[in-house]
């Protein structure tokens, strides 16, 4: 099984669709944080990747570049859940963990190839109404506030995951990026990017987590949910734009992670 997967993972179709997929994942970035500047400033449009999305539907053949999204997303999901398994790596424990990781963004990145494609579609899906029935669901088990409350810390530890990669940069292990200003100022943008991607998780987390005290799935809300939240403390526009900023910031390190990941 590993070698057939070490074989697949070294193809050159599928490394050049995961790096396509990658440049696929900032275009929609970006975009996420050009819709959040826009809520800064008062606009009500949706601030999440549905939005992103929706918002690539409208203009002229947009139905085709959320197709070709599609592919590459659910390539490069795809290259990561190979990687998982075809990785080598010693020891046992760290090997699982590399193995989750993996995992984890493969779910992550066929889970958006897949909005992109019911988005091309057609389907106008509403990112703050699943997860508040997602809650409701959760709520209405025996046990149910637990469960939710276990969700809203693991979103909570990825927030905080990101916002360490980002202080730390420990993403520069997986890119090989060229020395001197120019590899300085794409790590830049990708430090300041994952802790915007962090900052915006924990958030999240703190709502899920007050929805599963309080009892209220309503209180349950996901990337858009969580911007509009921010928003309304104090200097929230201000939070706002520089979440906003940090996406697009992550979005363009997409793009130089295409070209300098080590696949």
């Amino acid at each position: 099984m590993k070698s057939a997967a070490r074989a697949a993972e070294s193809h050159p179709a599928l490394r050049a669709l995961a790096r396509g997929g990658y440049v696929a994942s900032g275009i929609v970035h970006v975009l996420v944080g050009v819709i959040a500047l826009a809520v800064a400033r008062g606009w009500r449009g949706e601030s999440d990747q549905a939005g992103a999305l929706t918002a690539i539907a409208e203009v002229p053949a947009g139905f085709l570049a959320l197709w070709a999204l599609s592919v590459l997303l659910w390539a490069l999901g795809a290259y990561h859940a190979i990687h998982g398994v075809a990785a080598r790596i010693g020891n046992r424990s760290k090997r699982w963990a590399r193995r989750a990781a993996e995992w984890g963004q493969a779910v992550v990145f066929i889970v958006m190839g897949g909005l992109a494609a019911a988005v091309a579609l057609g389907a106008r899906p509403d990112t703050e109404q699943s997860a508040e029935s997602a809650g409701r669901g959760v709520l209405s088990f025996s046990g149910g506030p637990f469960l939710l409350a276990a969700a809203g810390i693991a979103i909570g530890i990825g927030g905080v995951s990101f916002i360490v990669m980002g202080a730390r940069r420990s993403f520069r292990q997986r890119v090989d990026l060229p020395s001197g200003a120019a590899g300085r100022w794409i790590s830049g943008l990708g430090s300041f990017g994952f802790m915007a991607k962090g900052l915006a998780l924990i958030v999240i987390c703190v709502l899920v987590c007050a929805a599963a005290v309080r009892g209220e799935p309503r209180l349950v809300s996901a990337l858009d949910g969580a911007i509009r939240s921010l928003r309304e403390l104090p200097a929230g526009p201000a939070l706002v734009a520089l979440v906003g900023i940090g996406f697009i910031s992550y979005g363009v390190f997409c793009g130089f992670r295409a070209r300098y990941a080590e696949l």
